[in-house]
């Protein structure tokens, strides 16, 4: 449902037409698919991002671009954060305390700490904010196609408040408990999808280095019991060397050593993320943090 702004008008309220406007912090790879999208459903999005670059490139789709977090938090009630992490969340709620004031409705949708984001509730909801860490399940591409999941922790009211912003670029959304919860769940599928796309580079790199023809693999692959959704989104990426991002692959990293703190925490054991977490940093080493997380299949084709 859209939200509208009223007026009084001759002693009578009305409707005006022009839309709500949802503040963003954060215009990266997936902030600025989120602002498509929010803009293409009839939004007005206020932005703004440390990197100068991104913010000119927010304001050439259509977005207003503010002079910084506190203005975007000053001028929207509902606001949504894009950020790299829990350290970076944490210094922008920082920055803006004073802007906050009641009725203000934050969605997370920065991957961080679990802890992190339970703690961010509890502060802001002291100030009368109600936040949620509404975790997306999905890249950038398939943000920007509204194809993606959000699985968000928070409290019910703020959930189902926000459903008109989830509907602008997720084709489902849960609330799977408190503040952090979203979190947990974000790392619990990224675990599944990060491992099954080191698999698939496992084995189209062993593929090539057995003289197969590298796209038939992928087709009898694709074809076969074996079949992941991993093998459509990042498949022909491995094949090509197309590694222009739509998630970088030191932001899985990121992802890997949170899955892997958490564990600790819960007394779990992650074997595979941690043989993982050795391969991403291998990749990383090598120069391919800042390309797409198909690249993992260049440390399977080194020899």
């Amino acid at each position: 449902m859209m939200h509208t702004a009223t007026t009084e008008r001759g002693g009578g309220t009305e409707a005006e037409t022009a839309p709500e406007t949802i503040g963003l912090v954060g215009v990266g790879l997936l902030g600025s698919a989120m602002a498509e999208r929010l803009l293409a459903h009839r939004f007005r999005v206020k932005g703004f991002d440390l990197n100068a670059d991104r913010l000119e490139a927010f304001t050439a789709l259509g977005g207003q671009a503010a002079g910084g977090a506190g203005e975007v938090i000053a001028g929207c009630r509902r606001i949504v954060l894009s950020l790299p992490d829990s350290a970076a969340v944490g210094a922008v709620l920082g920055q803006v305390a004073v802007h906050w004031r009641d009725g203000q409705v934050l969605l997370d949708t920065t991957t961080g700490a679990p802890a992190a984001a339970k703690a961010n509730g509890r502060g802001l909801a002291a100030r009368g904010v109600a936040y949620l860490d509404a975790a997306i399940c999905g890249n950038s591409e398939e943000l920007r196609r509204g194809e993606v999941l959000v699985v968000a922790g928070g409290r019910a009211a703020a959930f189902e408040e926000c459903q008109d912003v989830f509907a602008t670029f997720a084709r489902r959304c849960w609330r799977v408990g408190d503040w952090g919860a979203g979190l947990k769940m974000k790392l619990t599928t990224n675990l599944v999808l990060g491992l099954n796309r080191a698999v698939l580079a496992e084995g189209l790199a062993f593929a090539e280095a057995l003289g197969l023809d590298p796209e038939l693999a992928l087709a009898v692959l694709r074809a076969s019991s074996s079949y992941s959704r991993v093998m459509d989104l990042k498949g022909r990426k491995m094949l090509q060397r197309d590694f222009a991002p739509q998630a970088r692959l030191a932001q899985h990293l990121k992802d890997v050593r949170l899955m892997l703190e958490a564990a600790v925490e819960a007394g779990a054991k992650l074997p595979l993320s941690e043989q993982h977490r050795q391969l991403l940093e291998q990749a990383e080493a090598a120069g391919l943090g800042a390309l797409d997380n198909s690249a993992i299949i260049e440390v399977f084709r080194r020899k």
